[in-house]
């Protein structure tokens, strides 16, 4: 599934069943991740909020990603999508966090090219993150970065929803 409204419906559903929260930290998205989540009807009742944290200095401030963390690996890194999942989990009081961090283009950032994005899941089955290459302009690939995140968290939840008796 690739229809990010969809997508976002299946999450919401999905942690709706489980009773569930979602919160959000978004970098190159800046808010696009939360506004698919929100715009399906009775989200109120799984997404508890995000952190729309573009700046670096706010990935720590806000997020409580370690200074240690970005000063080493930057913020594009999967350490960094990992803690920017936690830290959204833990400040929103969330049973889990997604989190979305890249160059969204055109220009490189930390000698990333474009399309290089991670996106990172926190929950209480642990982290996970995963590396998109992503192509296209600024508006695809932060499109495509928010279908990845998504698609990663959905995934976790029907995983787990096998897996239960």
């Amino acid at each position: 599934m690739t229809d990010p409204e969809q997508l976002a419906a299946g999450v919401i559903a999905r942690l709706i069943e489980r009773g569930e929260t979602l919160a959000t930290a978004e970098s190159l998205t800046g808010g696009l991740l939360g506004a698919l989540l929100t715009g399906i009807p009775g989200a109120s009742l799984a997404y508890r909020g995000g952190l729309i944290v573009y700046a670096t200095d706010l990935k720590a401030t806000l997020a409580g990603v370690a200074e240690e963390t970005l000063a080493r690996d930057g913020a594009v890194a999967q350490s960094t999508a990992a803690e920017l999942a936690a830290g959204a989990a833990d400040r929103c009081g969330a049973t889990w966090g997604l989190s979305a961090t890249g160059v969204a283009g055109p220009d490189r950032q930390e000698g990333h090219p474009a399309g290089t994005v991670f996106v990172g899941l926190a929950g209480p089955d642990g982290p996970e993150v995963r590396r998109l290459s992503l192509s296209g302009d600024r508006a695809a690939i932060r499109g495509q970065t928010c279908v990845g995140a998504l698609d990663l968290l959905l995934g976790r939840l029907t995983e787990i929803q096998r897996t239960s008796p």
